[in-house]
């Protein structure tokens, strides 16, 4: 997959903090001394740790040199390490492991979901629930164009989604107390094509990896008009778009007060 760009990434940097500032709102835990932040991207999820928790020693962690890169440079006092979730085992336990949108990225959640709450007191993650959306679902539409339907069946298969269901029934037995909910943003945006810049920075980077350059810009002139249809202006020219999100937030035994 192609390399991670963290200045489209940030372009949309209010909009895809907002969860990481209400998920670490609603954390129970007094004066942690270790926190991790699992997927950290440029840092901005990070921060609002660091904002949360001055006083706990903060770490951030992704797969992507670029993101990691960012995040150093605007960050140099905090601890930064490349690394993937899907192989994370630390040495000794966290008082806090934090998720902002990042293990949608990671497979079979069964055994990772676990595995991540044996690594701290408390688990906090929020995780992108939109794939019922037009947003998501006109990408998978325009994928199945018969030009590169065939190359385009692992895109697909890429985001792992659970309903909140499953995630309730992993944790509690494992866990003293479980928090789960959903919302759903609204963010106004100034067009349609301000969704498709979004999602290019995200969600449909495994797509046009798979795509050469003709392919890639045509794939997005596909999928433009229909996200017009999906999403229309309002009055004043902006557009609503809706963007739900699955937040919960596991408590061990050591982790509740």
């Amino acid at each position: 997959m192609s390399a991670w760009n963290p200045n489209l990434y940030l372009k949309f940097g209010g909009e895809r903090t907002q969860p990481s500032i209400d998920l670490a709102a609603r954390i129970r835990l007094d004066n942690p001394g270790r926190v991790i932040d699992l997927g950290c991207g440029p840092g901005n999820s990070t921060q609002v740790l660091r904002a949360r928790f001055p006083h706990a020693s903060i770490e951030g962690l992704d797969n992507s040199e670029e993101m990691i890169a960012a995040a150093r440079r605007e960050c140099p006092e905090l601890s930064w390490c490349v690394g993937d979730i899907g192989d994370w085992n630390p040495d000794k336990p966290y008082d806090l492991v934090f998720s902002n949108a990042a293990l949608q990225w990671v497979p079979d959640h069964a055994k990772l979901i676990p595995r991540l709450l044996q690594a701290g007191r408390v688990l906090a993650v929020q995780i992108p629930a939109h794939h019922a959306s037009p947003v998501h679902q006109e990408i998978l539409t325009v994928s199945r164009d018969p030009r590169w339907n065939d190359r385009l069946e692992a895109a697909r298969r890429r985001l792992t989604r659970h309903p909140p269901e499953f995630y309730y029934d992993l944790l509690a037995p494992r866990t003293g107390r479980v928090e789960l909910w959903e919302t759903e943003y609204i963010h106004i945006l100034d067009s349609p094509a301000a969704i498709l810049e979004w999602f290019r920075g995200t969600g449909l980077r495994p797509f046009l990896a798979n795509l050469n350059d003709q392919e890639r810009t045509d794939f997005e002139a596909g999928l433009l008009p229909r996200y017009e249809a999906a999403y229309p202006r309002r009055p004043d020219g902006k557009v609503l778009f809706p963007f739900r999100r699955l937040f919960f937030i596991a408590y061990t035994s050591l982790g509740l007060r």
